[in-house]
């Protein structure tokens, strides 16, 4: 049998957004898909960190624009894809990566204000941002959204995260009811499930991180970019056939047991 390549990662043509871009996973999904040929639209809340990964962007021979806000304001998930086809000329490509773990302790001692903040960042975010893309998308006749998950409440469960679990899980029923309804219409709609990773999120601590690496197959974090290559494959031509899906980026922290 023939070998057959694998389609082109390239983004070469296409507009994307980018939230939670400022740094992290975020800004490394930005960097990477510019670099692939994309013009970048990011967001975050802090407004210095964002506009200087979209100038580093730029630097580097890429199309970037920075829109700071909070993607839990249903105009700011409207301005955003308003600016994508304004300033672009479309969207083709959604990274909904924006998230907080939020406040940390068991459910039955959670505040109601605590958890509505951790499922509006995390999953009504995703809602907000998801309605106001898909009309931008059918109007290039296709696309590809992906809302970074978790394996925190998909494959794992750990004390003192529900809140999070919980809004973590509820993108991949997100992603899965999308994929369906979109589908005929050649939106795909993804999932991605990264394991720990080294971001501001997991903090600066050597012995929480050596803790959390020893759950994983391979012992280790990942850095940012691990899991923005993921990303790309699942927004690429790449992964062309891929939708509906809960993709593991997650260094086996899934199926590892002590």
């Amino acid at each position: 049998m023939p070998l057959v390549s694998l389609p082109p990662f390239s983004l070469e043509g296409r507009v994307a957004v980018v939230t939670g871009a400022s740094a992290g996973i975020g800004a490394a999904a930005a960097r990477l898909f510019a670099a692939q040929g994309a013009a970048v639209v990011l967001s975050a809340r802090g407004p210095e960190r964002l506009h200087a990964v979209a100038e580093a962007i730029r630097a580097e021979g890429g199309r970037a624009e920075a829109l700071p806000g909070d993607v839990a304001d249903p105009a700011h998930a409207r301005d955003l894809t308003a600016l994508a086809v304004d300033r672009f000329g479309g969207l083709d490509v959604a990274l909904n990566n924006a998230g907080t773990l939020g406040e940390l302790g068991s459910i039955e001692a959670m505040p109601l204000a605590a958890w509505q903040d951790v499922v509006a960042a995390n999953l009504t975010s995703a809602f907000l941002l998801a309605q106001a893309q898909i009309p931008a998308m059918r109007a290039r006749g296709g696309g590809s959204i992906v809302f970074t998950s978790s394996f925190v409440g998909h494959a794992s469960g750990l004390a003192g995260m529900g809140a999070y679990a919980a809004a973590k899980a509820g993108l991949v029923g997100l992603a899965r009811a999308l994929a369906v309804e979109l589908g005929p219409e050649r939106i795909r709609v993804n999932a991605l499930m990264p394991g720990g990773t080294r971001t501001a999120m997991a903090g600066d601590d050597p012995a929480w991180h050596a803790t959390v690496a020893a759950m994983h197959a391979l012992k280790r974090l990942a850095e940012p970019e691990e899991i923005a290559r993921a990303a790309l494959f699942l927004v690429s031509e790449a992964g062309s056939f891929v939708t509906g899906s809960a993709l593991m980026a997650d260094g086996g922290v899934s199926v590892a047991r002590p």
